[in-house]
């Protein structure tokens, strides 16, 4: 189903346009990640050479080593070529010993193989010549020849000069011919090799059709995957698509990293590929990688061809760090002056936010004072408007208790009852009477406006010295602050009201202060006590 899906996104190019961008993107962070993580795939593959090895080691028959010799040189031929080069020398001594023809040509076949890879150009010919394709089987005449198309291919990038390019590109069009001869016509093979000759001679579409299947029909994640999507890369690369280009570079060098594959062109014809593009930061990592993987595998081959683009990148690179520094240091001065300017712009706000914050200190006391004056007045007004109207009530009610007295005297004198009436009038029970009436009045007046006043009043004393008051009347130490809590502070008022000499009333203070718990602000706090509950 995946297949499916991979193929109709290919052939379906306006399709493919609207997305590519996004998807180029995400396989660029997915190398880039990928390699990130190559020691990790290194590892990997050191652990299944490793496991190789113990199995060869437990071999006894030489047949079963040349197999495992075999298996060995595949891991190492794409990955370390001088470990590759000693297995297949193994192979060619076990070869030799059991006489067989047939894997002596194939272990020298393959050494000539790895010798062209890796740069060694004169020891791959002296093999190669030294081999007659008259003399080999069917199945290994496909891979003598198959060596010298590979052979020609890398010594034409290795030479790097027209003339003799022209030369070797016709012997490597005569051993591609060849190869087309031996192969059967329904093999997957020919149609690569058929795809490669089309797409020599300019057919694009027809070899694009032919590479998108094979492409489709390999495993991902597998070294011919990696291959596959290299020659879908330079093919379009050669029709002017970019993009597509691009996105298959990334697959092969995504797959070829993963397989830890250091003999390999996709990272390097990224690397190409991105610098183009402008994007010289990748270039130049991507370089720097395939220089690595290059001295890793010690190819000869890919060092020369890497060596001819790399100054270009490095330096493209070195003069992009160069502007980079330039832009640094302008935006270090740049942000130096602003620094300064915003230091001397803190520096005036933070003045500026002292006035204001003095300012609203000043706000917060004044607006403190004006609450504290709106209660006393809001206290006093309350005050005022019960007093009022209780005494008004009061005075009424005395003025009513004068008219009855009045009238009582006239009617005594009337009927001349003048003892009763000197009785009535020389009595100071009447005066008492009227006095203690006038303190219970007082008393429920003061209270219904403070009605609280007893109980913070006792809160202001020792616990043990506080008073209780009795069906609603204060006692005379109670009413001496009550009064100078009304603003009667004069000792002289007090005592002529409360009809008590001046050192009484100046006793029941102190005695009262000596009950305090704070005797200094015992007077100031009896003025703080608020009339409302």
């Amino acid at each position: 189903m995946k297949k499916i899906v991979v193929f109709f996104f290919c052939l379906s190019v306006p399709l493919y346009a609207l997305s590519s961008k996004n998807e180029i993107d995400s396989l660029l962070k997915v190398l880039d990640k990928t390699l990130a993580e190559r020691t990790s795939f290194v590892e990997k593959k050191n652990s299944r050479i490793h496991l190789l090895k113990l199995r060869l080691n437990e071999r006894k028959t030489l047949e079963e080593k040349y197999h495992i010799n075999a298996e060995i040189v595949n891991e190492y031929q794409p990955y370390v070529c001088d470990s590759a080069i000693l297995y297949v020398n193994e192979n060619i001594k076990i070869a030799e010993r059991l006489n067989n023809p047939e894997y002596l040509y194939d272990s020298k076949i393959r050494l000539a193989f790895i010798y062209s890879i890796s740069g060694l150009f004169t020891q791959a010919q002296e093999i190669l010549r030294a081999i007659q394709l008259k003399d080999l089987p069917q199945s290994l005449q496909l891979a003598y020849c198959w060596c010298y198309l590979r052979y020609y291919e890398n010594l034409i990038r290795y030479t790097d000069d027209r003339k003799f390019s022209q030369e070797y590109s016709l012997i490597y069009e005569l051993y591609r011919d060849t190869i087309m001869e031996i192969l059967p016509t329904d093999t997957e093979f020919y149609e690569k090799e058929r795809a490669f000759m089309l797409q020599q001679k300019g057919y694009y579409e027809e070899a694009l059709a032919i590479l998108t299947r094979t492409f489709l029909a390999e495993e991902p994640s597998t070294h011919s995957y990696a291959m596959a999507s290299m020659s879908l890369a330079k093919l379009y690369e050669l029709m002017g698509e970019k993009d597509l280009a691009k996105k298959y570079l990334l697959l092969a060098a995504i797959t070829d990293t993963q397989l830890a594959v250091k003999e390999n062109e996709s990272l390097l014809a990224l690397a190409t590929h991105v610098y183009e593009e402008g994007d010289v930061n990748r270039a130049y990592h991507y370089i720097k990688v395939s220089l690595e993987d290059a001295n890793y595998y010690n190819s000869r081959f890919r060092n020369t061809v890497i060596a001819r683009v790399q100054p270009i990148i490095e330096e493209s690179y070195l003069v992009k760090i160069q502007q980079q520094s330039k832009n640094l240091r302008l935006y270090a001065i740049l942000t130096s002056a602003l620094i300064l300017i915003l230091a001397g712009s803190v520096y005036f706000v933070y003045k500026q936010m002292k006035v204001v914050s003095k300012a609203r200190k000043n706000l917060r006391k004044m607006y403190r004072k004006l609450e504290v004056v709106n209660r006393k007045l809001d206290e006093a007004n309350s005050v005022k408007e019960k007093y009022i109207g209780f005494f008004m009530n009061y005075c009424v009610l005395y003025i009513d208790k004068q008219d009855e007295y009045r009238k009582t005297i006239n009617r005594k004198i009337k009927v001349g009852q003048i003892d009763d009436l000197y009785k009535m009038t020389s009595s100071k029970r009447n005066l008492e009477k009227d006095m203690e009436d006038f303190y219970s009045v007082f008393d429920e007046a003061f209270l219904n406006l403070y009605p609280n006043f007893v109980e913070e009043f006792n809160l202001l004393l020792k616990e043990e010295e506080r008073y209780v008051i009795k069906n609603g009347k204060m006692n005379t130490e109670i009413r001496i602050f009550a009064l100078m809590k009304l603003g009667i502070t004069d000792t002289n008022q007090i005592s002529s009201f409360l009809r008590y000499s001046l050192q009484t009333i100046y006793n029941y203070k102190s005695k009262v202060k000596g009950k305090a718990i704070n005797p200094n602000n015992f007077e100031e706090e009896i003025k703080k006590i608020s009339s409302f509950s």
